[in-house]
């Protein structure tokens, strides 16, 4: 982790996967079949109609789903994958992706990026694991692989709503580097992870970052999660400017009900400001699914989000929003279809809150609602096996 930022990130190439976890889920299989090869692809495409109707076509403060009153290929993505298990202990994960929700996701605000950044994005995974026999199990991951941070994934297949939470886009998607996993028994098990940074395609500083992770299961509905991350994410990296940040999940389901709540909390202080004000960020989200009967599922998700100084979203505000959305599933053989048709209503309060909008307020400066109405149609296809 010693070597330059830019070079770690151009082993992408040379790496492959990740143990699955959660936050994806790409078509697990039976246990019997654990060390099969896996591949698969899917399409992620998308309309979503912004009511503010804004000239540019975008979606503020957003890194995916930015599209808007247009048709939007937001996600291309095909996947080769075999998991580490005691019968076979290597395993790997190779990715690529393409479309707009690739575009920004692994960038941070202000800071410079890896060379060939614009390339690299299109890796989704590229990582190899192995399963060490010891004591129960230690699994290691080197490459790319998903972010161990947060609930929901990057890919809008494996979530409960089409878009993201706001606490979802300002935390990490991906990871690079190296993570540890061990489970000391069925009810507990423990993560630790060296990595390039928060949003491994920025490059302010050649430092590592480090975090860890514990999750608890007291019962086979109840799942307890907790994230800490701890790295520097400026150019200055003395240890005052390191930045902290916790991420809290517990979530309930059974055979057709998920309810989910996340707490993220995050703060550094900024060397970019003479004065080094202590910069500061928090937000929370409530996710709740119900599979209705057949095909059909809704879920439904109220939140906020806070950017004190504008750190993570680029812009002073405080968010609040309501997303519900309705889900048809059609299976045939091993070709998934997700239909879903989703309404949300985004309030952005603050000294620099606010939506794209119709019109400008000046020449090239485009107006700000406070409120924004969104309609969307989603269609994702997908095929594993």
């Amino acid at each position: 982790m010693s070597a330059s930022r830019s070079l770690i990130v151009a082993g992408l190439l040379a790496c492959a996967a990740v143990p699955a976890a959660p936050r994806e889920s790409f078509g697990q299989p039976p246990a019997e079949h654990a060390t099969d090869w896996r591949y698969g692809a899917f399409l992620d495409t998308s309309y979503m109609v912004d009511f503010n109707f804004p000239e540019n076509h975008l979606w503020r403060s957003r890194s995916t789903t930015r599209r808007v009153n247009e048709l939007a290929v937001n996600m291309v993505y095909g996947y080769v994958k075999k998991d580490a298990t005691e019968v076979s202990r290597w395993g790997m994960e190779f990715a690529v992706q393409d479309g707009y929700d690739s575009q920004n996701f692994a960038f941070a605000q202000g800071e410079p990026n890896v060379g060939g950044a614009d390339t690299l994005r299109r890796f989704g995974r590229a990582n190899v694991s192995y399963l060490a026999p010891v004591g129960n199990g230690l699994t290691v991951t080197a490459g790319l692989f998903k972010s161990l941070i947060g609930y929901q994934s990057l890919y809008s297949r494996d979530n409960l709503n089409y878009t993201r939470s706001w606490i979802a886009e300002n935390s990490p998607y991906a990871m690079f580097g190296v993570s540890a996993r061990y489970p000391f028994s069925h009810d507990w098990e423990a993560a630790f992870y060296v990595i390039n940074g928060y949003a491994y395609l920025s490059r302010p500083n050649d430092l590592p970052s480090y975090g860890g992770q514990v999750r608890w299961t007291p019962t086979t509905r109840v799942t307890v999660t907790q994230n800490v991350y701890f790295g520097p994410d400026q150019n200055d990296t003395a240890i005052q400017f390191w930045r902290l940040f916790s991420d809290s999940i517990v979530e309930w389901k059974n055979e057709d009900v998920t309810v989910a709540l996340a707490y993220d909390i995050g703060t550094e202080d900024f060397s970019g400001d003479p004065h080094h004000p202590r910069t500061f960020w928090m937000g929370s989200a409530l996710f709740t699914r119900w599979h209705v009967a057949g095909p059909w599922s809704v879920a439904v998700r109220p939140e906020f989000y806070w950017d004190r100084n504008g750190r993570l979203t680029g812009f002073e505000q405080f968010i609040t929003a309501l997303t519900s959305t309705l889900e048809y599933r059609l299976v045939v053989r091993k070709l998934t279809g997700l239909l879903r048709l989703e309404y949300r209503f985004d309030q952005s309060s603050g000294p620099q809150g606010g939506f794209f909008r119709n019109g400008e307020t000046a020449p090239g400066v485009i107006g700000l609602n406070q409120n924004q109405h969104l309609l969307n149609f989603g269609l994702v296809w997908s095929f594993d096996s």
